[in-house]
């Protein structure tokens, strides 16, 4: 994927405005910026940015670049995928009725306002899931069990009070027990829900639809490589529905003209893109990474698939005490080096955590490569190698100072 870091531009700015030149190995996460965004996203939003428009035509135009690019009857473009959801759960229960839809989310008298999800399904993406549904003014109706759900738990709990369902594509969710897709849908549409599928950061942008999903919402700053920004497509009428919280609690939720083109020049590259050349250019990264860390103590490295069945690999790598480092006291020291190093560490307690070969600046996988080698094989090893992982917010409550 070309970027714009031969230009000096990527390291100029950080340094302006204070910021650390890091390297990341972490996956397409928004506290890191999201994404390298495509060049042909750059030029749109760069043209778009200093015309007038029409905002509801341009979201016209993005309709029939979603719809396309999705097999949907319909879509737009929001703010991010956590909007998306709100909108689309909105619409649900509101319709097309203006005065109900600048009612919410305190007043929801006459409408059906209470939405399913599984409890597997109850992730944290930076928010709690749930908080997008509430933020709608719907109540969130759980079924089933942190570790199963059965056909009967969803299907008992949607009543006449339900106004759709949420399904949640993520590594994040429990990847064992839960309904499938295509259960999922079967249960609620027999019922006369609609299904609502949360795809922020899968790649297949048409098998969610196609497998019997009403309205699916992406990320269009993720594996798209566009601007932050979220992609909601399917049924017409349920994207008008979700379109119109515009008007009511979407207009905190707003996008502008800029994301919007940005978004939708994503989409025309997506179609054009070297998807196998990406893949190749990755397998090469961790390779390298792998074969960097034969031979070490107390390390093993293992190349794995996604969770989600999305065409990418990561390097799972197992720190045991051998190494003289903890999974959390290596990611740390990683971390804290020159150049910083941001590794997938969500799973640390486990002793393990991945390196994504995804968003990678040309010769970032070599130094990658080195800096491990170099941290694994120092004679010394800092304080903190063994830390054990600790949940602490403190640091969040600190800020901005």
């Amino acid at each position: 994927m070309k970027t714009y870091s031969d230009t000096g531009s990527n390291t100029t700015i950080r340094e302006r405005l204070g910021l650390r030149p890091i390297i990341n190995v972490s996956g397409t996460m928004t506290t890191l910026g999201a994404s390298i965004i495509v060049p042909e996203a750059i030029s749109a939003m760069a043209e778009i940015a200093s015309q007038w428009v029409e905002m509801d035509d341009l979201q016209r135009a993005a309709s029939v670049t979603t719809a396309r690019l999705t097999g949907g009857e319909a879509g737009f473009i929001t703010a991010c995928c956590a909007s998306g959801i709100t909108m689309a759960i909105a619409g649900a229960m509101t319709g097309t009725n203006l005065l109900a839809i600048e009612r919410l989310p305190d007043d929801t008298e006459g409408l059906k306002s209470e939405v399913v999800i599984q409890l597997g399904h109850m992730v944290n993406y930076g928010a709690p899931i749930d908080q997008s549904i509430r933020v709608a003014g719907a109540k969130v109706i759980s079924a089933g069990t942190v570790s199963v759900t059965q056909d009967y738990h969803v299907r008992e709990a949607i009543n006449e009070r339900t106004a759709a369902a949420l399904y949640v594509v993520a590594h994040h969710t429990v990847q064992y027990g839960m309904l499938s897709l295509e259960e999922f849908c079967d249960i609620c549409h027999a019922m006369g829900v609609p299904v609502i599928v949360d795809a922020a950061s899968e790649y297949d942008l048409r098998s969610f639809l196609a497998r019997g999903a009403d309205i699916v919402v992406y990320s269009g700053h993720k594996f798209l490589s566009g601007p932050t920004s979220g992609i909601v497509a399917g049924r017409k009428d349920l994207v008008r529905a979700a379109y119109l919280q515009n008007r009511g609690v979407a207009r905190a939720m707003k996008v502008g003209k800029e994301s919007i083109a940005g978004t939708m020049a994503a989409l025309e590259a997506w179609e054009k893109r070297d998807h196998a050349g990406i893949r190749q250019r990755e397998e090469a990264a961790l390779n390298l990474w792998r074969d960097s860390l034969q031979g070490i103590p107390g390390i093993v490295a293992n190349i794995i698939p996604d969770p989600t069945a999305n065409p990418l690999d990561r390097l799972q790598i197992f720190v045991s005490p051998e190494s003289r480092f903890s999974a959390a006291g290596l990611a740390s020291a990683l971390a804290a080096g020159s150049p910083p190093i941001i590794v997938r560490n969500h799973e640390v307690e486990r002793g393990h955590f991945f390196l994504d070969p995804c968003n990678l600046h040309p010769g970032e996988a070599e130094i990658v490569a080195e800096r491990l080698r170099a941290v694994l094989t120092a004679a010394d090893r800092p304080a903190d190698a063994m830390r054990q992982p600790r949940k602490d917010s403190s640091g969040a409550l600190r800020w901005p100072d």
